[in-house]
């Protein structure tokens, strides 16, 4: 069992014939660590659930109505066989897609593992289980409420956040594109930006526990998604009941991000998508005025690390203290300066 799990931490696949033999097994305990847990620690959320994760959605990232945060990464093959160009992506390599989605803790809470690396346009979000509920909406998502103090504002649908790869629905936000964005839309996309952001934290952890993310895996695909199924149940089930990992010295190693899915369908919102956008918009600005102050002083459009520095380091400090109330991220900042933290690059 320990040499199976060794396996998915380094990627090392065995290569001594005595050891290679007994790797036989490893794609079967696998699975078997997927069976025994999923129902714990990955079922689907039911109704109430849901609620459960817009609640603290609203209350740790100020973003109500959210119901988790999306977002999807290639996970590098070795070239399968006979397989022409299905697993190659734009980025050039061979891939296979990890589409999740990840709730307010940095759990994943839905995950779609084994779309082709290659499909960049025609719908990796619309070929997924995920995709197909969430579009037929038989998820069981909450019925819609109104905003807090928001009640002349009307319902508005629950909702997931993602970046602009995505699609507009009404379901599904997704920032402002452009730059020079007038005031009112930045905040949309500095409050959209700051909950996303806990998908990336939750695949940084992933990759940083599980070393096979960093290199090449050298197996078959329907290998490599028992591999990534089994990571991402044992990462749910570290998280839930290893209280340590939430206190432990911040002292970090930077690790190369997995990447990105780059564009993955055509945005052509409908009228609804585009009004409770708007709804949200003229929600979290009447929100600001009323603070007297603004969070953002820079367009929020991107979605990766190096372009929201400061929003990452929120939701590090988030990780690592989740007891610890900050008011901004300027107080994150002064934190870390106060507390010598270090990064390694």
């Amino acid at each position: 069992m320990l040499h199976d799990l060794s396996v998915l931490d380094t990627g090392n696949w065995p290569s001594t014939p005595g050891i290679r033999h007994v790797s036989t097994i490893i794609p079967d305990v696998a699975t078997a660590i997927w069976d025994c847990l999923v129902e714990e620690f990955m079922a689907v959320p039911s109704t109430e659930e849901w609620r459960s994760i817009a609640g603290k959605f609203e209350e740790r990232w100020n973003f109500p109505l959210c119901c988790g945060a999306l977002d999807g990464k290639h996970v590098v093959l070795k070239a399968p066989e006979n397989t022409g160009s299905q697993f190659f992506n734009y980025k050039g390599t061979f891939s296979l897609v990890l589409l999740a989605v990840v709730d307010a803790e940095r759990c994943f809470r839905v995950i779609d593992v084994g779309g082709y690396g290659r499909t960049s346009d025609g719908g990796i979000l619309a070929n997924s289980a995920f995709g197909q509920a969430l579009k037929s909406g038989s998820l069981q998502l909450p019925a819609g409420l109104p905003l807090p103090a928001g009640d002349h504002l009307g319902p508005l649908p629950h909702v997931f956040v993602a970046d602009e790869a995505f699609p507009l629905r009404k379901n599904l936000m997704r920032p402002f594109p452009g730059r020079n964005l007038p005031r009112e839309r930045r905040i949309f996309n500095y409050r959209l930006s700051r909950a996303r952001l806990v998908v990336e934290n939750a695949f940084w952890i992933l990759s940083s526990q599980w070393r096979m993310y960093r290199r090449v895996i050298e197996v078959q695909p329907e290998v490599a998604e028992k591999f990534v199924k089994a990571t991402c149940i044992l990462h749910n089930f570290l998280r839930r009941t290893t209280q340590a990992n939430t206190q432990r010295p911040f002292s970090v190693a930077y690790v190369e991000p997995l990447p990105g899915l780059g564009r993955i369908a055509a945005n052509n919102p409908a009228r609804e998508a585009i009004r409770v956008r708007e709804v949200f918009t003229s929600y979290f600005n009447a929100e600001e005025r009323s603070r007297g102050k603004t969070t953002c002083n820079a367009p929020a459009h991107k979605g990766s690390f190096k372009s929201h520095p400061h929003i990452l380091l929120s939701n590090l400090l988030q990780h690592f203290y989740p007891n610890t109330r900050f008011r901004s991220p300027i107080d994150n900042i002064i934190s870390v300066k106060s507390m010598n933290y270090c990064f390694v690059r």
